[in-house]
């Protein structure tokens, strides 16, 4: 039996899996575990710690890290750990470790999800020589690609979300200045608005413009994190403001996923990730999405083409990297 390990490496957190692999039946988790990571100095204890505790020795691991990676090596946005695949590999005592960007693994994922990981946003026709997109609203913006070649798809990370944040509209235009003031920004990225963040951002300025006097229940949630459940909740029970706020987001949302499928020609599909896309299927199947996504002129029908598709499975990264792994083993 074949054993893979795969890892989804966090600043605050890190999740490391063994898995099974059999050639009829696939991948099977055999177990996992959740590690504080800055109780740790550095991952390769930590991976040592892990696989002491039980389970046969993995040919082969993909560690998926919060940030960028370039020639094998990557350092953590938000934890001070230099990583190196050739480090890891003499310190683990495992023949083959790659390093992959926590987002651009996903790309790994999507050829094998099962039913109950996915949920269709809209219908399409894909071509399976194409390259793929996915996009991933949750506290950033996650974009990347993936381009088909004869071994597999190939993982392209991408640093879109940090493009300028264009205004449609006279309200994504107010947003837009209201955001340079009150953050003191020089510019507007596109993530700072399309996020799970950006919705709190979008839900702040409507308050701010809407109730000076401060009386609306989602005041309250203004100085949290958890400003942007409380939107989509109240919008969920007819909020107007909330609502609003909803709507405004999801057609930036939808403009922003058209204009990063054209920009890879994303004719193998769409897929929304992120903490964002299974809690708000609905909005994401709205016309307010589909519109502001078609909305590009002559090369609309370019887009209608497209499938979009939303991956609900909380622990895609994790399943995304068993995937790779399996891949380096081939």
């Amino acid at each position: 039996m074949t054993t893979l390990l795969a890892g989804d490496i966090g600043g605050t957190k890190t999740l490391l899996a063994l898995y099974a692999l059999d050639t009829s039946t696939g991948l099977t988790l055999l177990r996992s575990e959740r590690f504080p990571s800055a109780d740790w100095d550095d991952l390769a204890p930590m991976v040592r710690h892990f696989l002491d505790h039980g389970g046969p020795s993995p040919s082969a691991a993909c560690l998926a890290v919060a940030g960028p990676v370039a020639g094998g090596q990557a350092r953590l946005t938000n934890l001070d750990w230099q990583l190196d695949q050739g480090r890891l590999q003499d310190a683990t005592g495992i023949p083959r470790v790659e390093l992959v960007n926590d987002f651009a693994v996903l790309i790994y994922g999507l050829p094998h999800l099962g039913p109950e990981q996915q949920a269709p946003i809209r219908a399409g026709i894909p071509q399976a020589d194409a390259p793929l997109l996915i996009l991933g609203a949750g506290t950033g913006l996650g974009v990347a690609y993936g381009v088909p070649s004869q071994a597999g798809l190939v993982a392209v990370a991408s640093e879109g979300a940090h493009g300028e944040f264009a205004p449609r509209s006279s309200a994504e235009w107010e947003l837009k200045q209201w955001l340079l003031r009150e953050r003191g920004l020089e510019r507007v990225s596109i993530e700072r608005v399309v996020s799970g963040t950006g919705l709190g951002e979008v839900a702040r300025w409507l308050l701010h413009t809407r109730d000076p006097n401060a009386n609306h229940p989602l005041t309250a949630h203004t100085a949290g994190d958890d400003l942007p459940a409380a939107v989509a909740e109240a919008a969920a029970g007819g909020d107007a403001l909330a609502r609003d706020a909803l709507a405004l987001w999801i057609g930036c949302y939808g403009s922003v996923c058209g204009d990063l499928a054209l920009a890879g020609l994303s004719r193998g599909g769409i897929w929304l990730a992120g903490g964002t896309a299974g809690k708000l299927l609905e909005d994401l199947r709205s016309p307010g999405f589909e519109q502001a996504f078609l909305n590009k002129g002559r090369l609309e029908p370019v887009l209608a083409a497209m499938p979009i598709t939303a991956v609900v499975d909380p622990a895609i990264g994790q399943f995304s990297a068993a995937c790779r792994a399996r891949m380096l083993v081939a």
